[in-house]
Parts: structure tokens; sequence; C-alpha cells
């Protein structure tokens, strides 16, 4: 879910211009997956932009006050999402954890960083989701703290169909400040695509997986 369409579209256009995301329907990049895609995007580089990265904590705080009211603690996702959460959660004076993909292998075996008490109330705060399972995974380790998530906010969302299944059958309620469509929709208003890169974008979209 959109927090909201013009929010969506300024932060599109904020990602297009700082090239935290960018679009190459001609020389894919190549996912950790292993995925062909002609798009790529790194959130980590609105931190280097002060305005930017304001921005962003200041509408990621507003989405989470109207969507989840306030929460006990923010959660960040390691490694991407930590300090984007942090930034809101002094946005709204609130304790911060963040959450590893799995438990370390020594010291205290933490997977949960930071102080939570059983029944707090917790919102996760995530840079990218892609399929969402790295992201859920969270959400499941918090869970297993005896932690009550009430949801998950998100700068930027692929919108795939398949994380939009996994966060429905999880029972997560997810609001992004943008996705994949409001990209392509800012990309277009601003002609930083062809024509015929949106017809690569809108094929590779249908079917990421298998696009080459």
């Amino acid at each position: 879910m959109i927090f909201d369409k013009n929010t969506a579209k300024k932060t599109a256009e904020l990602l297009l211009q700082i090239k935290a995301i960018k679009l190459q329907p001609n020389t894919p990049f190549t996912w950790a997956s292993g995925w062909q895609s002609p798009i790529y995007c790194d959130n980590r580089i609105t931190l280097s932009f002060i305005a930017i990265r304001n921005f962003l904590r200041q509408n990621l705080a507003k989405a989470i006050e109207e969507k989840f009211s306030k929460p006990d603690v923010i959660a960040g996702v390691a490694t991407g999402a930590i300090a984007i959460g942090v930034l809101v959660a002094e946005e709204l004076g609130l304790p911060f954890i963040y959450v590893r993909p799995e438990a370390k292998k020594h010291g205290r075996k933490n997977q949960i960083e930071g102080f939570l008490e059983k029944g707090q109330n917790v919102v996760v705060v995530e840079d990218l989701i892609s399929t969402g399972k790295s992201s859920l995974n969270a959400v499941k380790a918090l869970k297993a703290a005896d932690a009550n998530v009430k949801g998950m906010v998100a700068i930027f969302s692929y919108g795939f169909e398949d994380a939009l299944q996994n966060f429905k059958e999880a029972n997560v309620n997810l609001t992004c400040l943008s996705d994949y469509q409001n990209l392509i929709d800012q990309a277009i208003d601003t002609k930083y695509i062809t024509e015929k890169d949106i017809e690569t974008l809108n094929q590779w979209r249908l079917n990421p997986s298998k696009w080459n």
C-alpha cells in the first residue's frame, strides 16, 4: 500500500535524481539472486543527501503515526534499514532496535540487537521490498521474542505479486513511500526513459525471475 500519491511521486523523483534507483533496460543488472534486471535500487545512497534523507525520515515517521499510531519501539532490518530506522526513531522520539538475518554464532548470539521487552508494540522499517522474505524474517524474529508487530514501512517496493502474497499470508500490514508503478510514471513524466524502455520495463515486471 502506498502512503500517499504525492509522496510516492516525490520519492520516486528524488531516488531517480540521485541515482539511488537506476533504470538500464539495455544493460541489465544482475541481482544477488541471479535475476537479470533493468532496475537497481540502493537506498543507502540517500543517507549522503541531507535534504533527501530528511524527507524520507519525516514521511516514514508520518506514515507510521497515521497508519499504525505511535509504537513503543522502531525496528530496522539489518543492514540496509539500520540507518534510516535510527533516523525515524529519532524523529518519533522512540527507542531503536535492529534485526539480523539470523542469530550471531558468538557472544550473546543475538538476532535482535537492542533492548526489547515482551509485549511492546513495534513497527519495522525497511529500505526496500523485493519478495519480502528477508523483511518478513525480521518480523518472525520479533514475534518469537513476544513483540507485537503492528506493521512495516518501507521507502520503496518493486510491488511483486509474490511479495504482496507473502505479506498477506504473514498478516503483516505494509506501507511504502513509493513503488515500481509510481517510479515508472515519474520516469515517463520527466522523459528519463523512452517508449521502448517502457515496454522492456513492463515485460520485466510481469516475470522478473525469468526475464532476460
